[in-house]
């Protein structure tokens, strides 16, 4: 692997890089970012969790002029979730120059915000296209200096239906721009919107089949699929599982299921308001609660780096779906488990997927009959301020340690958001040591804090 130092970009980029982490570059920032820092157009096809933020973000923030101070670099997502991870990565990268606006459009909030934080100017936008859309007809964004276009995960967002918003957004960009075009999977469909958008792309294939060694893939038919995910549970005994349904409906009746048999999941799908759908990703993401069942909606954009398995409750739609689907597993290097649970209607779509890999088959009857509780290893404390009240991680873990008592081992992952945060304690020094209180003083003041 190469080192980051080997790359021509800004000396202090290179050193805050370093100070993230970013010591060597991961296959897929090796192959492409050579080229995007040459100003070349790519079509670059990667895993979920292969580092692509950093190939694109690292370039785009190298070219990026902070004294002209109007948008320059237009990235775009198809869910809110990725959006706003994508729009933090950059931020990080981000740290080594000041001034560095980087503003995020996405549905789920008022517009009247994004367009008065639009009159402040931004270098770089984040967002989905239906929301960069309406900012562009309104004339809120102006696009007369991007000279960058990203899009990310472009596969999920023909799936979901936004070629044409695609399209007319690409109708306000400056045509004289450097394209980029990054997606897990490349079929026809990406070959098509390729050919419209990008001049004389280089294309770079990497990672794009996740090996046996970092996720291990196994299918199980039943026709009791209920009672087998217990089995599951006591087989492997997972720390934390996504379970993906097809429906909303029956999220919901699984849900009811596994609460009736004493587990305590949470649920994620379309119909959750988007405030409520970031609380359920961070405590799933905290390990305050180690089952989440979703619909494919959070197949995508979820960066949860330590859940060990997923099962597909029920059988995905589509071979591109199943591995979106398994990549929420085996992330950063690490290593997780993929169970497929099918019956005799579901023979086609496992058919399909055999013809690229050797499937693993496990005999229902091998699967251990007990009782297996999967435990929370932290509880989340939601407090009633954020960053708009000056609150800062360094604030927090202060009040925590100095004057409740807590180890820095007690707590985990610490969220600030514009409103409010959310802190991730282990149970045993929650109990002892916050549980019944109702405030925190922190830098002086006093505010509420909720059980969540």
């Amino acid at each position: 692997m190469l080192a980051i130092t080997t790359l021509n970009i800004d000396e202090k980029l290179k050193e805050n890089l370093i100070s993230l982490g970013y010591e060597t570059l991961t296959k897929i920032q090796e192959e492409s970012l050579p080229l995007i820092l040459e100003g070349k157009d790519v079509i670059a096809k990667a895993k979920t969790g292969s580092g692509k933020t950093a190939a694109f973000g690292i370039g785009l923030l190298n070219k990026l002029d902070v004294k002209k101070f109007k948008t320059q670099c237009l990235v775009l997502c198809p869910t809110r979730e990725l959006a706003d991870q994508v729009a933090v990565e950059l931020r990080r990268i981000a740290r080594y120059k000041h001034n560095i606006k980087i503003l995020t459009l996405c549905g789920g909030v008022p517009s009247s915000r994004q367009t008065h934080s639009l009159t402040h100017g931004a270098h770089v936008i984040v967002g989905t296209p239906g929301r960069v859309l309406f900012h562009l007809r309104e004339q809120n964004l102006n696009p007369e200096s991007i000279d960058t276009l990203v899009l990310d995960e472009a596969d999920r967002m023909l799936d979901m239906g936004f070629l044409e918003d695609i399209e007319k957004v690409i109708s306000f960009i400056p045509k004289q721009r450097q394209t980029l075009l990054f997606s897990a999977t490349y079929d026809e469909n990406i070959k098509e919107l390729s050919k419209g958008i990008l001049v004389d792309p280089i294309f770079k294939s990497v990672d794009t089949v996740h090996t046996e060694s970092t996720i291990r893939e196994e299918f199980i038919k039943t026709s009791r699929k209920d009672s087998v995910l217990l089995k599951l549970f006591s087989t492997y005994k997972p720390s934390s599982v996504i379970i993906f349904c097809n429906t909303k409906i029956k999220c919901d009746e699984l849900d009811t299921y596994l609460y009736d048999m004493g587990y305590d999941p949470l649920v994620l799908h379309s119909d959750f308001e988007q405030k409520t759908r970031d609380e359920i990703i961070t405590l799933f993401s905290n390990k305050s609660y180690p089952i989440l069942i979703a619909t494919d909606v959070a197949s995508r954009g979820l960066d949860i780096d330590d859940v060990e398995m997923v099962i597909n409750y029920d059988m995905a739609n589509d071979t591109n779906v199943y591995t979106h689907r398994i990549g929420r597993t085996a992330r950063a290097g690490k290593s997780g488990v993929a169970l497929t649970l099918y019956n005799d209607y579901d023979e086609d779509k496992v058919e399909e997927l055999q013809v690229n890999k050797e499937l693993v088959y496990v005999d229902e009857e091998s699967l251990i009959d007990e009782v297996y509780k999967l435990t929370a290893e932290f509880r989340t404390i939601y407090i009633s301020g954020g960053k708009k009240l000056k609150l800062r991680p360094a604030d927090i873990l202060g009040c925590l340690i100095q004057d409740n008592g807590l180890e820095k081992d007690d707590i985990g992952k610490i969220k600030i958001l514009p409103m409010c945060s959310y802190v991730a304690i282990k149970v045993d020094a929650y109990e002892k040591k916050i549980k019944g209180q109702e405030s925190l003083k922190i830098k002086g003041k006093f505010f509420r804090i909720f059980d969540r």
